[in-house]
């Protein structure tokens, strides 16, 4: 009997960064809850902001979505390497804001993403921005 086999790390996560950045523009927190780690930390890009928690990022994600002036991001992975040792790895990568009406760009960096696969999902643990436009 077979037994189906769980994506690679790198497929996975893809698919779970594709996912995210969908809930960004569709504004779905509960898209989003799921793909954080309870503890997870994001470290903004420009004023290096720690909002520490699943519930204080979905918070933020909350005012984000319903600023008069919302800026849409994307994360684009470059690179992920995963551990061989740990249920873990690092997302490496460009990110994007643009402009919710007409699509101007506002910013854009680079950044990194920690993640942890618990049980068959993998999760952000911890991301860290860096702006650059």
């Amino acid at each position: 009997m077979m037994t189906k086999a769980a994506p690679l790390p790198d497929l996975a996560i893809r698919l779970r960064r594709t996912a995210f950045n969908r809930a960004l523009a569709e504004a779905d927190l509960a898209a989003i809850g799921p793909l954080l780690a309870p503890n997870a930390i994001l470290v903004t890009g420009t004023d290096s902001a720690v909002i520490s928690g699943r519930k204080a990022q979905l918070l933020a994600w909350k005012r984000e979505f319903t600023a008069r002036e919302r800026t849409i991001y994307t994360r684009t992975p470059d690179t992920i390497q995963a551990s061989p040792v740990e249920p873990i790895a690092l997302e490496q990568g460009h990110w994007q804001g643009l402009a919710a009406e007409g699509g101007a760009a506002v910013a854009s960096g680079t950044y990194a993403a920690k993640w942890r696969r618990i049980g068959a999902d993998w999760v952000i643990e911890a991301e860290i921005y860096l702006t650059l436009a």
